[in-house]
């Protein structure tokens, strides 16, 4: 695997370290031993699928509170999404900044969301897929979300508002101020 900082701190992207021949490929995608060299303790209690059927559809922005809050592995594993994370971490330098990332299934890129980051993507395909690995059980009392189309933030999601579809839960989330 090939661990790639993000300017998010704790922040990562990961490439799959493939071996090819002419059947096709073999790769990791989670070694326990891999992450911890990184600093990455990292114990996974969820394995979650999600599947979209509409491009454009948008979930999030969603965290969990802590003490409830999740250390993410984001992975689409059909079609392709626009990964979004925010640092909502108030003592980190870059509280209140996002990045985001195109995950789709032939470049199998993962998305390492640490602990006190909101997350959200939207689907650039029908019948998006993703997996997400996380390392805390849901609670639906930790349950939260900030507007995805917070001015504030000014996160660009790839697609026209009229082009998105997203839950009435996930569009009254309050602003991230």
């Amino acid at each position: 695997m090939k661990f790639n900082a993000l300017p998010l701190k704790g922040a990562y992207t990961i490439d799959l370290d493939k071996r090819e021949d002419e059947r096709g490929f073999f790769a990791r995608y989670w070694c326990k031993e891999e992450f911890s060299k990184m600093g990455l303790d990292l114990t996974i209690a969820q394995i979650n699928n999600s599947m979209s059927r509409q491009r454009g559809t948008l979930r999030g922005l969603h965290f969990q509170r802590p003490p409830k809050s999740e250390t993410k592995i984001v992975r689409c594993i059909y079609g392709a999404i626009w990964d979004v994370i925010v640092d909502i971490r108030a003592n980190s330098p870059t509280f209140g900044k996002w990045y985001s990332k195109e995950l789709n299934e032939n470049n199998r890129t993962m998305m390492y969301i640490p602990k006190g980051f909101a997350h959200g993507y939207l689907t650039l395909s029908d019948n998006a897929i993703v997996n997400y690995k996380v390392d805390n059980y849901y609670n639906k009392d930790s349950e939260h979300g900030i507007n995805y189309n917070d001015s504030s933030l000014d996160i660009k999601w790839m697609l026209n508002k009229s082009q998105i579809i997203i839950n009435q839960k996930d569009l009254i989330y309050p602003e991230f101020k």
